[in-house]
């Protein structure tokens, strides 16, 4: 089958569930994905420092869900980054037959922004698309969720799943935890030898996250450089605010 026509539809309810940021009768869209993998400055204009305020962007949303939250963003070694907060979880919900079924947040689109004539922006000024934009464009990606009723790890390769949903020990707090490698340079503002530069000593995921971080008033980010070692944290307090 051609990866246009190719969209994986889970067995069980998801059908009938609720559609708000992700259609559940659709597992993986590959189509959608080769879309991004097809134009990758379009989908992540800024770089690497795009696809970082892609995933703080989510958990910004949980945040403002919640009246506040906590976010850390971690620049590994081996040229990867995680973001976790500590938020509900990605939503994962079971099946007639009990089996867990999440949120297809990293191998579908986000109905909220894709396809959206005019998409709002992250702090960065492009246009925000959604977690498979991350997913598409990374060799692996691995996204480990807890919530109250359970906890779950998944690997992505290209946005593909690579392993099924597979059970994690509870540790007795929730939060989401995604962990990704780019599959290859970005481009990134300022040319090769600019500071949007990943890596460089202003690199986009440390100095432009970090400076950003007040776009989300809910949301407190801190940002460990482990290249460096050096941790940027943001001490100004969450506003206080709704609860979800």
């Amino acid at each position: 089958m051609d990866d246009a026509d190719h969209i994986e539809v889970p067995v069980g309810p998801a059908a009938a569930w609720r559609n708000t940021t992700h259609d559940w009768a659709g597992s993986v869209d590959t189509g959608h994905l080769s879309r991004i993998r097809a134009d990758a400055a379009a989908f992540a204009p800024g770089g690497l420092r795009h696809l970082v305020l892609e995933v703080v962007a989510y958990a910004a949303d949980e945040a403002e869900s919640r009246g506040r939250g906590r976010c850390t963003v971690t620049l590994h070694a081996d040229g990867s980054v995680s973001v976790a907060d500590d938020g509900r979880g990605t939503d994962t919900r079971f099946d007639d037959a009990g089996r867990p079924v999440r949120k297809p947040v990293m191998a579908t689109k986000d109905l909220r922004f894709f396809d959206h004539p005019e998409p709002p922006p992250l702090p960065d000024g492009h246009p925000r698309r959604g977690m498979s934009v991350v997913a598409a464009l990374s060799a692996w990606l691995v996204h480990t969720n807890r919530r109250a009723g359970g906890a779950w790890t998944q690997r992505y390769e290209y946005g593909v799943p690579a392993t099924g949903l597979t059970p994690v020990a509870d540790d007795g707090t929730t939060g989401t935890l995604v962990h990704f490698r780019p599959a290859e340079p970005l481009p990134a503002p300022g040319g090769p030898d600019g500071p949007g530069t990943p890596g460089g000593p202003r690199g986009p995921a440390s100095a432009g996250t970090a400076a950003w971080a007040g776009s989300w008033p809910y949301l407190s980010v801190e940002v460990d450089d482990r290249r460096t070692g050096v941790s940027r944290p943001r001490p100004r307090p969450p506003r206080a605010g709704r609860s979800g």
